[in-house]
């Protein structure tokens, strides 16, 4: 018999959280300069994932009282799990994004690994590698920084990229001193559930308990009082349909520049853009203008540290509310900086950390209901995640850009995420076919809010 691993609670979570309106799947598109060398990449992931970590050649079995385990595979059929397929004629954006939308619709095959490339031959300027793994092997900070392992130096014959072998130290801050809790979080949260009645006979140990997560008590009572976002299109049921597009490149020094002029971070004025797109998306729509929340992805997993070979989630939210009723774009940028340093100082991230773990125990019906609560409460999901600062390679030929989306848990039927690399920035949109059937719109709307942003911007003298 293979032998078999019991799933982590807080994967477990986004196991049982897929449906087929909501696929729990974490996509990513990587178009090139050129052709790929099939066989070249076949052996490049083979090298560097199925070897390497454990979870691409292990699927998923249910054990007693459905509860996931992973389990090895004797043979590992690459060639389920790397193919290739034509993009329809006339091969340009459009045909392509169709062709991505079509497959982030598609669930994984669960008698498998749950993960699959697909190298799409056919593209306009070269050829394109579409990622699709399920968030139960980790989270969508740490894959991305897996599936970069697969790129080299520009240039070079092997070997990843410097950048990607030791990742920048993140700076300290109230909320890297969170994050650093965040163990002591979770193991409160187990311990709390192995005691289970026993808290009622101990209350010593009960008051402890109380005493220990008072701040973050209160942070998580804030959260769940916290009113549901306004009804507008973006928020309703979901279908099985799902829809992609992404923007053209635009410069990250054009981005530092009005943030610099304007008093704000690159991911403030990235933000402050998408908040300004929403605003003009809900606006030609005849929709009141109404602040929405951006759940807003946190890694808690040291940056200096390599992703461990289980992979895993290890991440919290925070609740981001965006100042959609602000319509001039200088005034937005500062109050939603106003409001991202409010974000940057709380303890939210860590605590839906160990909320998720929790909720990994908890019976099918109450993860439900839980994570339904949440996505009540906000309208979509916004990430922001850098890349190699410098171009890099994938089996010999050069990367031209990236984009990748994490799932909309929750029923939230819009998903916004932005992607810097080799000093561009990249604003990829998935939506529900029926919360938002052209989210190029979105995407128009965000180059608008940009030049909106720079127009803003003193003239020097």
């Amino acid at each position: 018999m293979a032998a078999q691993e019991r799933m982590a609670s807080v994967d477990a979570l986004w196991f049982h959280m897929e449906e087929p309106a909501n696929l729990m799947m974490i996509t990513a598109v990587l178009w090139f300069e050129g052709r790929l060398d099939f066989e070249r990449l076949r052996a490049v992931v083979r090298e560097r994932l199925v070897e390497r970590y454990p979870r691409f050649r292990q699927r998923v079995v249910l054990g007693r009282l459905a509860v996931p385990h992973w389990e090895d595979m004797f043979e590992l059929d690459l060639d389920a799990h790397l193919s290739r397929l034509t993009v329809p004629a006339p091969g340009d954006r459009a045909a392509l994004e169709t062709l991505v939308g079509q497959w982030m619709s598609t669930p994984l095959e669960r008698s498998r690994p749950l993960w699959q490339f697909h190298v799409l031959e056919g593209a306009d300027g070269g050829d394109v590698l579409l990622c699709r793994l399920h968030h139960c092997l980790a989270d969508g900070i740490a894959l991305a920084r897996v599936l970069l392992t697969l790129t080299d130096a520009e240039g070079a014959e092997e070997g990843v990229a410097a950048e990607l072998r030791e990742p920048r130290r993140a700076p300290s801050s109230g909320l890297a001193r969170w994050m650093r809790g965040a163990r002591a979080v979770a193991s409160t949260a187990r311990t709390v559930l192995k005691k289970g009645a026993e808290l009622a006979a101990e209350p010593i140990l009960a008051g402890d308990l109380v005493r220990q997560g008072a701040r973050g008590a209160a942070a998580l009572g804030k959260l769940l009082v916290m009113p549901p976002d306004p009804h507008t299109p973006l928020r309703g049921p979901l279908g099985t349909e799902k829809r992609a597009a992404w923007s053209d490149p635009v410069p990250l020094e054009q981005v530092k520049a009005v943030g610099r002029a304007l008093g704000g971070t690159v991911n403030d004025v990235l933000l402050t853009a998408v908040t300004g797109a929403l605003r003009r998306y809900l606006e030609a729509r005849e929709v009141p203008p109404e602040d929405v929340h951006a759940l807003v992805p946190v890694n808690l997993r040291p940056l200096d540290e390599p992703v461990p070979r289980e992979l895993g989630n290890r991440f919290g939210v925070v609740f981001l509310r965006l100042p959609v009723h602000l319509g001039e774009p200088h005034r937005r940028l500062r109050e939603l900086a106003r409001r991202m340093g409010q974000v940057k100082q709380s303890p939210e991230a860590v605590l839906t950390f160990g909320a998720l773990e929790v909720l990994g125990y908890a019976p099918a019906a109450v993860e439900r209901a839980m994570v339904d609560a949440f996505g009540s409460r906000a309208t979509l999901v916004a990430t922001n995640v850098p890349g190699p600062r410098e171009a890099v390679s994938v089996a010999g030929t050069k990367l031209g850009g990236l984009t990748f989306w994490v799932p909309q848990a929750g029923h939230l039927g819009l998903g916004v995420s932005l992607f810097s690399y080799a000093g561009q920035v990249t604003v990829g949109v998935a939506s529900d076919a029926g919360r938002m059937p052209d989210p190029h719109a979105l995407i128009r709307a965000f180059h608008d809010e940009m030049e909106a942003l720079a127009k803003a911007t003193p003239t020097p003298a």
